[in-house]
């Protein structure tokens, strides 16, 4: 196995014409955990992707594999494997699309059976891949990646049309990956998607970083809120109006857009509302994510 090296986007811009894709991007994924690169649809995650991997020259900027861009590279399938967009000759069998792979790299015919072990289709194999599902494919795409043993693993979307066991196959392979050293960057339009497999993420929004970190850290960027509930809502919700406290009305209560339960409380006592529920609610991750790349939060 190649070691994992660094993935390094620096000032990174890329314009089609008028319009800017990637926008002073500059970040970081370490060798040893799997970090998730997250944003809407249209935020410039391909983009950035096939700047990455030598298929798109940027306007400015780098994108290099600790130092090194990948045109660079010595032996380029041997330190990164990369799935964007999958593509099968439907005729073929599974193991021949791999043969074919290991061939044009030079690497030895072995590999072709270590790799359709390691992602669980080799009971498939001489299969054509014309007939199997999308999570099959998923699955020959990620073995394509592995063909090299390479140190470091950019998938786009991998996740995507998952059924459920097909989901918690490959978020568990992507942590085993990253327990041997190995660099992994997946990315997805979808915080949900990737949250119990990632270490940290890379948020963008529009070609530009919105949020580099922990998940934590992003849960702790959460605007924390008051649920409040009464048996008499329509007496509470006017109690929150006239102490001109915010709200929106959730299945459990009143959710106020304030951080301390006594202030909530306090204008519900003094307008002589019963109160059956009050406590702090601090918004998911999901909403977090929802509210950075919405431009609702710094």
């Amino acid at each position: 196995m190649a070691s994992g090296i660094p993935i390094e986007i620096t000032g990174l811009t890329k314009q089609f014409g008028a319009v800017t894709a990637v926008d002073d991007l500059t970040f970081t994924v370490e060798p040893g955990k799997v970090t998730g690169f997250l944003g809407p649809n249209g935020a410039g995650k391909t983009t950035t992707l096939r700047v990455l991997l030598g298929l798109v020259r940027p306007t400015r900027g780098t994108a290099t594999f600790g130092g090194t861009p990948y045109a660079s590279l010595t032996r380029p399938f041997e330190s990164v494997g990369a799935a964007l967009e999958a593509t099968f000759h439907p005729g073929r069998t599974a193991r021949n699309h791999l043969r074919v792979y290991a061939t044009a790299a030079g690497l030895p015919r072995s590999r072709v059976q270590e790799v359709l072990d390691q992602v669980g289709i080799s009971e498939f194999a001489d299969r054509r891949v014309a007939g199997y599902s999308l999570g099959m494919r998923q699955r020959l795409s990620l073995a394509t990646t592995l063909l090299g043993d390479p140190g470091v693993l950019v998938l786009d979307e991998p996740i995507n049309g998952l059924d459920p066991e097909g989901i918690k196959w490959i978020r568990g392979f992507l942590r085993s990956l990253a327990d041997e050293g190995r660099t992994v960057l997946v990315s997805s339009h979808l915080l949900s998607e990737v949250q119990q497999s990632v270490d940290e993420v890379v948020i963008i929004s529009k070609g530009r970083l919105v949020k580099a970190g922990t998940l934590s850290s992003l849960e702790l960027d959460a605007e924390a809120q008051t649920i409040i509930d009464s048996p008499d809502r329509r007496a509470l919700a006017a109690a929150l109006d006239a102490a001109r406290i915010p709200y929106t009305e959730g299945r459990n209560g009143l959710i106020a857009a304030e951080p301390d339960p006594a202030v909530v409380g306090h204008a519900a006592f003094v307008a002589g509302v019963e109160v059956s529920s009050l406590h702090r609610l601090k918004s998911g991750l999901e909403e977090s994510f929802l509210a950075l790349v919405n431009g609702e939060a710094e």
